[in-house]
């Protein structure tokens, strides 16, 4: 579905699959420069979010897809070899939109990179941002857990469950050295995970976790070194970054939703100035979709419909 002015689409992907290589001065191959610019995106994807508003805020128009609701736009989106979002590309060349300077080059502009936050104070709006998130939830009454979010087949939970396991995925990288996929950041919930206590217990783990590698190596730790993340080529320092705003994004989300679903006021709500030298989205659902729609369907996404791997 096309929605109003042509929009530019983010990518979450990495540009090791692009079908044609990036053309070194502007990143796009030399036949794709007079093709349109195309964002694949879906409502309430923080990445997708970012991703738009950043190629808005450069003056950039695009095409924009959303490939929940554009059947023609996802097929296009997997002919390219890709079956998740954000994804900018112009003709073949594509990037992931996680990655902005990626995202630069196809789009056909100079990236000026911003002025990260430390790594210490990443790490401690990660644990404000899982402090918070758990709050939110014990808000959220147990027949409200499984509703479905406008525009999105994310249920309540899920969501919770999403900003939990983030900083989840990026721990597996760092203390682990576990793969760090697109598939590990779904959030599809574990068989086992059905009580909203095991849920909590979840986000308190992931917490002290948290704490406990920041106290015995992350002080220590080179944040220069190589990410090693599926959606580009990034340091450790900017998947922490990521990590904190990504997480912190989702829970404005879980705030929106217990306000203006629930008609409940967050308890220690986080304002604007927590978020203060993070990244962060201008909108907290999207820039298109509006979070007053009525539930994308009445099921939440599991691996056996979900549209993006």
């Amino acid at each position: 579905m096309m929605r109003g002015d042509p929009f530019i689409r983010n990518s979450f992907l990495t540009n090791i699959g692009n079908k044609k290589m990036l053309n070194k001065k502007d990143g796009t191959n030399m036949q794709d420069q007079t093709q349109p610019l195309k964002v694949f995106w879906q409502p309430g994807c923080s990445s997708c979010l970012k991703t738009k508003e950043f190629l808005l805020d450069h003056g950039m128009a695009f095409q924009s897809i959303n490939v929940l609701e554009d059947k023609a736009g996802l097929e296009e989106l997997k002919r390219l070899g890709i079956q998740l979002v954000p994804v900018v590309a112009r003709g073949n060349s594509w990037a992931n939109g996680a990655v902005f300077r990626d995202v630069a080059k196809v789009a056909g502009f100079e990236y000026g990179a911003h002025k990260m936050l430390p790594p210490q104070e990443l790490k401690d709006k990660v644990i404000m941002i899982l402090k918070a998130t758990s709050r939110y939830l014990r808000q959220i009454p147990d027949e409200k857990l499984d509703e479905v979010l406008p525009g999105r087949p994310r249920s309540y939970r899920q969501l919770v469950y999403h900003v939990f396991t983030i900083p989840k995925v990026f721990l597996d990288r760092v203390e682990n050295d576990s793969v760090y996929t697109y598939e590990s950041l779904k959030s599809i919930l574990p068989e086992d995970m059905k009580s909203r206590e095991s849920l909590i217990d979840y986000g308190q783990s992931t917490r002290k976790r948290f704490e406990k590698w920041w106290d015995k190596a992350g002080i220590t730790t080179d944040f220069h070194q190589p990410g090693n993340v599926y959606y580009g080529e990034v340091n450790l320092h900017e998947v922490l970054e990521r990590t904190c705003w990504h997480s912190g994004q989702h829970t404005r989300q879980i705030i929106l939703l217990l306000r203006k679903k629930l008609n409940v006021e967050p308890n220690g709500v986080l304002t604007d100035a927590d978020f203060s030298g993070l990244p962060m989205p201008k909108n907290v659902w999207d820039n298109e979709r509006s979070f007053d729609e009525a539930a994308y369907s009445e099921t939440a996404e599991t691996w056996k419909n979900t549209k993006t791997h």
